[in-house]
């Protein structure tokens, strides 16, 4: 996979993120992407080369490695990286259909007409909508990753040594898993990145809700104060006619 590519477009999210999506992005592509990229492949190698097993019994080292690796962490990594990217895209592709939409306005009015849109890049109507299910879909995608992890390897924990049970195996063989500290430190590092993404996400979920109440409330409340300057204005102007009629 192109990363490079991956990470020019998101790279464009940026304008239309907050601080928490900017901080976000720089996590997953500095202690995620870089780091998966420099060292997975020397860290895990070929893993099913370097499973090996204390038998010569054909298929047993075949059958045991599926039992114990159903899932290959770097794929499983490649693919929760990919799965948590994708939906800022969509946060790209709204703004861009805004971009579009008003330049089909203006040349259909001309260019000294009223703008659809003030800002194509602020957050509000359907773009808030699209940025929060975003945060809400890489959210979901980063927690589903780390279940299947946890409940595939127990605790995201690798030993050392395997005992294997699994026919045509003559009998409980002993395999070993080679590097396991090193993949065993790798696989925390990986989980602590993530986690720290879903703290992120959550974070920047929350900051744009209690904003967006914020706001509504503190649009109610200068409406309320405008109504209550017209009613004190009517009062007045009320109190001066009287006056003047007596």
């Amino acid at each position: 996979m192109d990363w490079g590519t991956l990470q020019g477009v998101l790279s464009g999210v940026n304008k239309y993120s907050t601080g928490f999506g900017r901080i976000w992005l720089s996590v997953v592509f500095i202690f995620r992407v870089l780091v998966y990229v420099v060292a997975a492949e020397s860290v895990w190698g070929d893993e099913q080369s370097d499973f090996v097993c204390n038998t010569l019994q054909p298929g047993c080292s075949n059958t045991c490695y599926d039992h114990y690796f159903p899932i290959s962490h770097i794929r499983l990594w490649a693919l929760q990286l990919i799965c948590i990217t994708t939906p800022s895209l969509l946060v790209v592709l709204h703004v861009a259909y805004r971009k579009e939409r008003e330049r089909k306005h203006k040349m259909k009015y001309g260019e000294n007409c009223t703008q659809l849109y003030k800002n194509t890049g602020k957050k509000h109507g359907g773009l808030w909508w699209t940025y929060l299910m975003s945060l809400i879909f890489k959210t979901a995608f980063e927690a589903g990753s780390l279940y299947i992890l946890h409940c595939v390897y127990a605790q995201f924990y690798l030993p050392r040594l395997v005992k294997c049970p699994m026919s045509p195996c003559p009998n409980i063989v002993d395999c070993y898993i080679a590097k396991p500290t090193e993949k065993r430190i790798f696989t925390y590092f990986m989980v602590g990145g993530s986690s720290v993404c879903i703290i992120l996400n959550i974070s920047e979920i929350l900051y744009l809700i209690f904003k967006r109440c914020f706001k509504f409330c503190n649009k109610k409340l200068k409406k309320e104060e405008v109504s209550l300057s017209k009613a004190k204005r009517n009062v007045l102007l009320r109190e001066s006619i009287e006056k003047q009629s007596q």
